[in-house]
């Protein structure tokens, strides 16, 4: 199909694909002149990949283009790659986070594992999910929220079952089909848990203060 094709059954403006294939978002098509080039259902999909990243995942080109290459050029699944998939998503962080309240919860949970990863990396970085929790545990000291220590377990336990039911859908078949889970599944599945919270709360508001009559 011709770009203009390709820009009708997506619904993305040419211009837009223009500027994807300038900023090697999107492969080049391949060329049947000078000035046309041919493109597929891979571009297809592609620019609907693209679009859900900015759009859904509120990613920037820069950190649209980190999780391409990801899964363009798997490097093997590792921890580290979930660590890199975080990043993606994960707001700038002070350099300076306490991380000490954060490695106390882990360990009241039993989480030796994470609290391990307390330190800094060889290129002096924090782990982000940690800094992560920690700044979001700080600003609710500033603002005088408080949420007591059976409340976060119970946050806890719950994200585990998520991440248990994710990482039980793991593929293994193959490094490429593994880092397009981990990635795309950090990225895109969040806006999806953060729904499923305010819907959640809606039910549980409701049958807590039915209406009356």
């Amino acid at each position: 199909m011709r770009i203009s094709e390709l820009s009708r059954v997506t619904g993305i403006p040419v211009a837009t694909i223009k500027f994807y294939l300038r900023e090697r978002l999107l492969p080049e098509g391949r060329r049947t002149s000078p000035n046309q080039s041919q493109y597929d259902d891979t571009h297809v999909q592609r620019l609907r990949l693209i679009r859900a990243l900015v759009g859904v995942g509120g990613l920037s080109l820069a950190a649209t283009r980190d999780v391409l290459t990801q899964i363009d050029e798997p490097t093997g699944l590792t921890l580290e790659l979930l660590g890199t998939a975080h990043r993606m998503v994960a707001p700038e962080l002070p350099p300076d986070v306490d991380l000490r309240p954060v490695v106390d919860l882990l360990r009241r949970w039993g989480r030796d594992s994470c609290a391990e990863a307390a330190g800094t990396d060889d290129e002096g970085r924090v782990d982000d999910a940690l800094a992560a929790l920690a700044v979001a545990l700080r600003g609710l000291d500033d603002a005088g929220f408080e949420v007591d220590l059976p409340r976060l377990d119970s946050y806890a336990e719950a994200m585990m079952q998520v991440a248990r039911t994710e990482i039980a859908g793991l593929p293994v078949e193959s490094a490429t089909a593994a880092v397009r889970y981990v990635v795309l599944g950090t990225v895109l599945v969040e806006p999806v848990l953060l729904a499923l919270r305010r819907l959640a709360q809606r039910e549980a508001s409701a049958a807590r203060f039915p209406l009356p009559g």
